[in-house]
């Protein structure tokens, strides 16, 4: 499958929530500037600077086809974002208590040893990325959603020795996703996060090879990689300089 097709499957229960946002905030938008005093107005000004936030999260999600993806791990991070109007730029740097498990091909396959763990193997999240605020460049009774997408790169090291030699390393990464700010103070905002992060994993020829009862980790026919998609709710506090 390829990477077009698999976001626009993974996303497809998203685009109705995504677009029932866009209908709710331009209506707002609209009814705002009309038969409301600038003083009594639910919309107001976006303080203008750059914005650092602490997040805090969980990133769950897909371990692949045979089962040895990072996944299921706490996440905490650090965010800068920068508001040009209606769109945003931000870059993130993330770390995350993931863990997986270890399939061992020379064992038969009804051998408990096939499969083990699972063992930590932590991950660091880089991104940079856009959004774009659905109600410009102010809030809507203190609110503001948004809607975005980032690219940037998953990096882990080794974790408990896989006779295998699978390894996880740095993929690349893509993540839509969609939040909400809630300011309730000028320079203060609370926001939440829903990203769905994408990145391919690379399987090695060793899965391929018969164990002694002639099972395969892969069958022949399978291909050596596969797009995994991993959901990530993240929940931060941020402070307008």
């Amino acid at each position: 499958m390829t990477l077009r097709r698999y976001v626009i499957c993974s996303l497809r229960p998203a685009i109705a929530a995504i677009v029932w946002l866009s209908v709710i905030a331009s209506y707002n938008v609209t009814a705002a500037q009309v038969g409301h005093e600038p003083s009594h107005s639910p919309y107001h000004d976006v303080r203008r600077g750059a914005v650092g936030v602490v997040t805090f999260g969980y990133l769950s999600g897909s371990r692949g086809s045979v089962g040895v993806g990072l996944a299921d791990g706490k996440t905490v991070g650090i965010r800068y974002e920068v508001l040009f109007g209606a769109i945003g730029a931000s870059l993130g740097l993330a770390y995350g208590q993931t863990n997986r498990f270890v399939v061992d091909p020379t064992k038969d396959s009804t051998s408990p040893a096939r499969k083990t763990g699972p063992f930590p193997n932590d991950v660091v999240l880089v991104d940079a990325g856009l959004q774009l605020v659905l109600t410009g460049r102010k809030t809507w009774r203190g609110f503001a959603p948004y809607v975005g997408g980032a690219l940037g790169m998953a990096i882990s090291g080794t974790s408990s020795s896989d006779p295998s030699g699978y390894r996880f390393g740095s993929k690349l990464t893509v993540a839509p996703n969609a939040g909400l700010r809630w300011y309730p103070a000028r320079r203060l905002s609370v926001r939440g996060d829903f990203r769905l992060v994408l990145w391919k994993l690379n399987y090695p020829v060793s899965y391929k090879v018969p164990a002694g009862d002639g099972s395969r980790v892969l069958p022949l026919t399978a291909s050596f990689s596969e797009w995994t998609s991993h959901p990530w709710a993240t929940i931060g506090v941020g402070w307008t300089f």
